[in-house]
């Protein structure tokens, strides 16, 4: 049986926002992920973990600690390289959709390839092909708001994974959404995880969420439970 190795190591981050009372957010974190998995981070409002995604997912600099990726340490990037590398290997999915209202789904899904130079012919087909991928090929064309804020979460989707990403993070993609919406959603990340060995790490408050993943992470006042 091929043993699955660690796709993340991070070794005790901390993190602290300064002003008149510094509030210290990570306070020494340390855990992996295994290459393939797909795991939540909860915890009660204010406990850390969607800044410990943006710290995992180069969106923001760690004070302290070390973020280990397929054995590189992200931490010593520059930000022209931190910029390259999350094209490159990263996907993002936020509670927000940030589809631009002018754009339609095929373009919005496109525009990571545009933007690294694939030509438009390609990178219409394989934006077209990820939306057939989250069953939206019928919505190719349409623009955000003929769709619902359930069809814009998964242009989200489609839009994170067009690059074939190592590891996607969300951070509460259905914070916006009701009920109903969310069970697709939760559904589909939990189906590209398994078909696509998709790492996929995603921030919830939700408990009734733990169901899709393969492991939980608790924090409670910037530490893990």
């Amino acid at each position: 049986m091929k043993e699955i190795k660690d796709i993340i190591i991070v070794k005790n981050l901390q993190k602290t926002y300064s002003g008149e009372f510094p509030l210290h957010v990570l306070k020494g974190v340390s855990f992996s992920v295994k290459e393939g998995e797909f795991v939540a981070i909860m915890g009660r409002s204010g406990s850390g973990k969607s800044t410990l995604l943006h710290q995992l997912s180069l969106l923001d600099d760690p004070d302290e600690g070390e973020i280990i990726v397929e054995n590189k340490e992200l931490t010593t990037l520059n930000e022209k390289e931190k910029t390259k590398y999350r094209l490159q290997f990263f996907g993002y999915v936020f509670q927000e959709y940030a589809l631009l209202p002018g754009f339609t789904a095929i373009e919005a899904v496109s525009l990571p390839l545009i933007l690294q130079h694939y030509s438009m012919k390609e990178s219409r087909q394989r934006a077209r092909k990820m939306l057939e991928l989250v069953q939206l090929g019928d919505r190719v064309d349409h623009f955000p708001s003929e769709m619902s804020g359930g069809e814009q979460q998964r242009v989200a989707i489609a839009r994170a994974l067009i690059n074939n990403p190592k590891i996607l993070f969300a951070d509460e993609p259905c914070a916006n959404l009701d009920s109903e919406s969310s069970e697709v959603i939760l559904n589909l990340f939990q189906k590209l995880n398994k078909e696509l060995n998709q790492t996929t790490i995603i921030v919830t408050h939700e408990p009734e969420d733990e169901k899709y993943v393969d492991r939980v992470i608790y924090m409670k006042d910037g530490t893990l439970q």
